[in-house]
């Protein structure tokens, strides 16, 4: 891999549609059905009417049951978060190599470090937002509950066991001074110490309120884009306010509300930046009248382009 290009930002016009119905990052089934519903509610239809070409769709064949029941682990389904990671990473790869933007439609969070494991292979030195209510970033040594969605971002810059560079086809680790996690409002101990003894940055809630999304925004592309060839946005749907977003698996009150989410994604999109998305967490079990996952039809929209005027 490493056939690296500067990314051209979020107004592509060639997009590749990559499904991942999987839910054994979480431990809680219904996440694998939130890549069927976001399509039903209407993504493909809406792309195509941008005047996007909607160059592919991919359904990852990725494991939808434990392999075994094997011996206990504190972390749970290992084996089938690295399948997962390397057949995603293969599609990933694929659209960057292509010049296509990939929209990757989870599953659970872990499904983002197949996305990551991809972009690796094609950008040199990629930069990540990590829209989310946690941070991500717990370890096999301080995760309380074991799933691989809290621990995708501690993979992603090597400070876990199990490391970005693991998954085959994998480039660099992401760099951590090239990281930013915005919305979060539930961190773990472990995540506490992590983040203040490595310096990543994060806006919680408490910075966008006193900052404004705005400004939030402006540092993020500013951090995430210095110096890297590319920036992948990550978007775990709970870090919605529940009463906006509703159907997500680990919901977290006190979340971005609707406008600031899509001024988010509006100004992400003008800075032209960002090269590749996921969207994550949708879970059609807890979601009424498909309200979330049409949430994240709108969302995805407002990054590929799509403007009131």
């Amino acid at each position: 891999m490493n056939s690296q290009k500067q990314g051209s930002g979020s107004e592509h016009k060639k997009v590749r549609l990559i499904s991942v119905p999987f839910w054994l990052g979480s431990g809680r089934a219904g996440t694998e059905l939130g890549p069927e519903s976001i399509i039903k509610a209407g993504l493909v239809r809406k792309i195509r009417s941008m005047d996007i070409h909607l160059e592919s769709e991919h359904e990852v064949d990725c494991p939808i049951k434990p392999f075994s029941q094997g011996t206990p682990s504190k972390i749970k389904y290992l084996p089938e978060v690295m399948e997962m990671s390397g057949l995603v990473g293969e599609q990933v790869y694929r659209a960057a190599i292509n010049d296509s933007f990939p929209l990757i439609l989870g599953g659970d969070h872990s499904v983002a470090i197949g996305s990551l494991a991809g972009l690796t292979g094609h950008y040199n030195n990629l930069g990540v937002i990590w829209f989310d209510a946690h941070g991500d970033l717990n370890t096999e040594e301080t995760t309380p509950s074991g799933n691989l969605h809290g621990m995708a971002l501690a993979v992603a810059i090597g400070k876990s066991n199990f490391k970005l560079t693991d998954i085959p086809g994998a480039g660099s680790l992401i760099k951590k001074e090239n990281i930013v996690i915005v919305g979060a409002r539930d961190l773990d101990p472990g995540e506490r110490e992590l983040i203040r003894s490595e310096g990543i940055t994060v806006f919680s809630m408490h910075e966008i309120d006193r900052m404004g999304i705005e400004t939030v925004v402006k540092k993020a592309i500013e951090i995430a884009g210095n110096g890297t060839d590319g920036i992948h946005l990550s978007f775990d749907m709970d870090c919605l306010d529940p009463q906006e977003a509703a159907g997500v698996g680990t919901p977290v009150p006190g979340g971005l509300n609707y406008r600031e989410a899509h001024f988010a994604l509006e100004l992400l999109s003008e800075s032209q930046r960002v090269t590749s998305m996921d969207i994550v967490e949708v879970n059609p079990l807890l979601d009424y009248d498909r309200r979330t996952a049409r949430l994240a039809v709108e969302l995805a929209s407002s990054l590929l382009g799509k403007r009131i005027l």
